[in-house]
């Protein structure tokens, strides 16, 4: 699998990022969607990384810097053609790793409560990262949970 820096212009990676969005609609009320849309994944801010496999989109995601300590996990979607495969794992671990690489102390993430967000969370805690409370500009809601990975701790 090749994990490469996107623009989000190719119609295959609009539309596994349309496709997020609409799941989202399906597992949560409008106010407590906070997935970027396409023009909000162009911003200087956010870096954005597709994966391929054999010229297949597997997946992607995106880290959106919060200050120069702290950053934010984006729009990680697994190809439903590549479920179960380990896609999500590796964009994940190239995220933390870039994470580490621009210094920064902390890495967070805001995802669903519902029962269709068990497996993203299940992996972010494989990986280390622990439940807080809200950060940056999120407030408390109950179809939101919110995740942090100290990056300073040696065993990550």
């Amino acid at each position: 699998m090749k994990i490469i820096i996107d623009h989000v212009t190719s119609k295959e990676v609009i539309a596994l990022l349309e496709d997020h969005l609409h799941s989202m609609t399906l597992h949560s009320p409008p106010e407590s969607i906070h997935a970027l849309d396409v023009e909000g994944l162009r911003k200087p801010e956010v870096t954005f990384w597709s994966a391929w496999e054999d010229g297949e989109l597997t997946g992607c995601g995106a880290l959106k810097e919060l200050d120069n300590k702290h950053g934010e996990i984006k729009s990680m979607k697994t190809s439903p053609h590549h479920l179960r495969k380990g896609v999500a794992k590796k964009l994940l671990l190239h995220i933390i790793a870039e994470a580490k690489n621009r210094g920064y102390s902390r890495l967070s993430l805001e995802t669903g409560s519902m029962d269709a967000f068990l497996p993203a969370k299940r992996l972010y805690e494989r990986l280390g990262f622990e439940y807080c409370e809200p950060f940056s500009d999120y407030e408390e809601d109950p179809n939101s949970v919110f995740m942090t990975l100290n990056l300073e701790q040696p065993s990550v």
